[in-house]
């Protein structure tokens, strides 16, 4: 069963209501994924934010078994200030606070996600 998806308007009160519970830092953590995976279409990527989630984005080769070949994980924290715009991806790398690894494991060209402008 695929995830439940959330809405334009839960995630961006979620993300606006930041810093926040558990819980609301869980709903903007997985909302900005959704936006992402539906700003950069694709499965050659993975995105991990443990414990909240992950999601495959970015066109290219689709890997089917096992650990993809590029994967990009996070803390909750570092996502939300990459998605938002508040922490540069090449600083969040270079800072260690953002694994990357694999070709095509490069998010600049995505963020800051347009979450402001999400209708869905």
């Amino acid at each position: 069963m695929p995830p439940k998806r959330i809405s334009a308007a839960v995630g961006k009160a979620a993300v606006r209501a930041l810093p926040a519970d558990r819980d609301t830092t869980a709903t903007a953590v997985r909302w900005l994924l959704q936006v992402l995976a539906e700003t950069a279409e694709g499965n050659t990527v993975e995105v991990r934010v443990p414990p909240f989630g992950a999601v495959q984005a970015i066109e290219g080769p689709r890997h089917t078994r096992g650990t993809p070949p590029n994967v990009i994980e996070t803390d909750a924290a570092t996502w939300l200030s990459l998605a938002t715009g508040e922490l540069p991806w090449a600083e969040a790398v270079g800072d260690g606070r953002v694994s990357a690894s694999g070709q095509r494991a490069d998010l600049t060209a995505y963020l800051p996600l347009p979450w402001e402008t999400m209708d869905s």
